[in-house]
């Protein structure tokens, strides 16, 4: 019986993985039509993987995690709807909202204790960011205010995903991993890796993958008819 319920959640996450092997493999040969053929069902597949983990009620961590899965979808697909700076301001526009609504699902795991514990990531991030926006700032140009609002919002979500557990925490950070390597290519010209596009969805497929399986171990909800653990999740 267990096993039935379970097939779900194994051919979703089965289809997910074969999404992602297929497209990082098109990033690296650089096949673009396949490439962005299957990003456009990446997100829409990991959310499919949460919402079969989870059932109703699902909490208030798994809905947000859902909403922001959809809206990290919407700025995948925003180069297909747009070109040049309107389609970066719509990517940007999503994905911002994707953070505001990570930073409002992990809000309620961080405390100020939280973040003693954690003085160093939350640091660190800082610096980060800081360093970021000044590498791009020179190139940004009249981006330089929409890149500065989703800087601080990345940084909030990275700081704020070390509240929930280790899991969501590394999520967190590869998010701003991949993020910070977009805007380094899209502002600054000595950013030139080998095979960006391979590194960063490489980066933010695992720090959304991350955020799933942290998001279900936070036990922020029932799976398979097992209730969840009312406790907080830590970082130990």
């Amino acid at each position: 019986m267990k096993r039935q319920q379970n097939t779900p959640v194994r051919v979703a996450w089965a289809a997910f993985a074969a999404l992602a092997l297929v497209h990082l493999a098109a990033q690296l040969v650089g096949a673009e039509t396949a490439a962005d053929v299957t990003q456009w069902f990446l997100m829409p597949m990991l959310a499919a993987v949460l919402w079969l983990s989870t059932v109703a009620p699902r909490s208030r961590l798994v809905v947000l995690t859902l909403v922001a899965l959809g809206l990290s979808w919407l700025g995948d697909s925003a180069p297909d709807l747009a070109h040049g700076d309107t389609a970066f301001l719509l990517m940007v526009g999503f994905f911002l909202l994707a953070q505001i609504t990570y930073i409002a699902a992990f809000a309620p795991f961080t405390t100020a204790n939280v973040l003693r514990r954690n003085r160093g990531v939350v640091v660190a991030y800082v610096v980060v960011v800081a360093l970021l926006i000044a590498a791009c700032a020179p190139g940004a140009g009249a981006l330089l205010v929409p890149a500065l609002v989703y800087g601080a919002a990345l940084g909030a979500m990275a700081i704020l995903a070390a509240g929930v557990n280790r899991t969501v925490a590394i999520g967190g950070g590869l998010f701003l991993v991949s993020d910070g390597m977009i805007a380094l290519g899209a502002f600054a010209d000595w950013f030139t890796p080998p095979v960006e596009g391979f590194w960063v969805m490489a980066t933010y497929i695992a720090a959304e993958v991350l955020i799933v399986l942290g998001v279900l171990a936070a036990g922020g909800d029932r799976r398979r008819g097992a209730s969840a653990p009312r406790a907080r999740a830590g970082n130990g």
